[in-house]
């Protein structure tokens, strides 16, 4: 998952309404065929494009025979297989895949977090965090300190030493942007491990990356810091954060027993994979459209990112259906390893030097299936003005803007290093952090025109910029 926001930077909004107008802004095509502007284009692409739900039928295949995807897993490989197999099955150029080495944590078989309290017991629902260490095999077991901040628990000092500290800082139902959300707690997951064993705690508790009231563990990654110990960091659901919370109320000298058996194995060999319309005036330049190939374990990666990778195949797919030849390259990127070091993506942007590529613009979707609103650019300034013409051939799509100073994508950001113009595709996002990284990821909670929407918008955008005679800085 990328999350599309970042509080501190800068937004501007080109909001799409009416007044808008084309100019004589145009589009140079090589072939007859193929629409020169921005409005007819998306039209042609809207027609075929909503004839069949191809994002939908893609999506349908990888999580119906690939699964969970989690770097250097079986379900992984298997993924950058069935990669492959779509690409040529759909007649894509140049197919191969480009290798990476990924970080390789496995879960294991046993997640137990028992509350005891007085003279009862409960069971609460939880998972480990994504690089976590196990317990002992008969786990950790002592009292627990409640916090809702790593600074609250970075002033606990000597009182923490060998304690478990619950990290029960909510993301803000007040913020109408949930990525906004997301941000401002996601520290706690990343971190609170690092933070407890600073005070001498044994472990970390932190509660789940969601507004949904539900009993479903949310996992993600964690990190360790060199110099300081490595303790046990898990996740537990909203119900049993509620549960624990109300519990150390009562009960100051509530424990937690908790066991777990994951751990870290060497890094593991994958890929990438790549296939392309090769450009027929200016092949070396390419426009990537992309998302991540991999997932975390509990769920399908439905929406993260499984609706990424199918909506960046249908939208390059589509342009290949319509018959049409773009002047630069437009390459379909299944990078590997978002969720747990980023691997794939350098390897990537490595290739692309290697090879001599100029990576002429880059379209990321991984913020969800959900329907497409706008989309989050590295351009800044009068950059922006110079596509303000193809902001009503997106609105039909539902694309109300373009917005600068919101982070365009993870797997993106080196190839926005090396000259890319970088786009994010902004779904609607009020449900997404219900499913995001937890058992609930399935594709039953997919609506097949929404993501074919989002499908169609990259689709349009890849296009225009695939043959735009405008030559943009970052």
């Amino acid at each position: 998952m990328n999350p599309l926001s970042n509080p501190s930077l800068k937004r501007i909004t080109l909001a799409v309404s009416a007044t808008i107008t084309l100019g004589s802004f145009a589009i140079a095509s090589p072939l007859q065929n193929a629409p020169t502007d921005p409005d007819a284009v998306a039209n042609a692409i809207q027609y075929k494009g909503m004839q069949k739900m191809g994002a939908f039928d893609l999506l349908s295949e990888l999580t119906g025979k690939v699964g969970p995807r989690l770097a250097g897993s079986p379900g992984a490989d298997k993924a950058v297989e069935w990669g492959v197999n779509t690409l040529k099955k759909l007649g894509f150029q140049n197919i191969q895949k480009v290798p990476c080495m990924v970080n390789h944590w496995v879960r294991g078989d046993k997640e137990q977090l028992t509350m005891i309290s007085g003279n009862s017991q409960v069971a609460l629902s939880v998972c480990a965090l994504g690089n976590s260490i196990g317990t002992p095999a008969n786990g950790i077991k002592a009292e627990v300190i409640e916090v809702h901040s790593i600074a609250e628990a970075e002033k606990l000092g000597a009182t923490a030493k060998g304690k478990i500290i619950f990290f029960n800082g909510p993301m803000d139902p007040a913020q109408v942007n949930t990525f906004a959300a997301y941000g401002r707690a996601v520290a706690q997951r990343g971190g609170g491990a690092v933070a407890a064993a600073k005070v001498g705690a044994i472990g970390a508790i932190v509660r789940s990356m969601t507004l949904r009231h539900d009993d479903v563990p949310h996992t993600g990654a964690m990190r360790y810091s060199d110099g300081v110990p490595k303790v046990p960091a898990a996740a537990i659901s909203i119900v049993a954060a509620e549960k624990l919370s109300a519990a150390i109320k009562q009960n100051p000298k509530t424990q937690l027993h908790l066991k777990m058996n994951c751990k870290t194995l060497p890094p593991a060999p994958s890929a990438n994979v790549i296939g392309e319309i090769t450009g027929s005036i200016l092949p070396n330049e390419v426009v990537v459209v992309g998302g991540h190939l991999d997932s975390w374990d509990l769920g399908e990666g439905a929406h993260d990112d499984g609706a990424g990778i199918a909506q960046s195949i249908e939208a390059v797919s589509l342009i290949k259906r319509l018959g049409w030849k773009p002047k630069r390259t437009i390459r379909v990127v299944l990078f590997m390893n978002e969720e747990n070091g980023g691997e794939g993506s350098q390897a990537y942007a490595k290739f692309a030097v290697t090879n001599g590529q100029k990576p002429y613009a880059a379209i990321e979707s991984d913020s969800g299936g959900f329907a497409p609103r706008g989309f989050a650019t590295s351009l800044k300034g009068d950059d922006l003005k110079l596509i303000e013409p193809w902001l009503s051939a997106l609105a039909r799509f539902g694309i109300m803007g373009i917005e600068s100073g919101r982070g365009t994508g993870a797997d993106i950001a080196a190839l926005e290093r090396l000259g890319a113009k970088g786009f994010g595709l902004i779904p609607e996002s009020q449900r997404y952090f219900d499913y995001h990284h937890s058992a609930s990821d399935t594709i039953d909670k997919v609506n097949p025109r929404e993501l074919q929407l989002g499908a169609l918008s990259m689709s349009t955008l890849a296009w225009l910029l695939a043959e735009s005679d405008t030559s943009v800085s970052n």
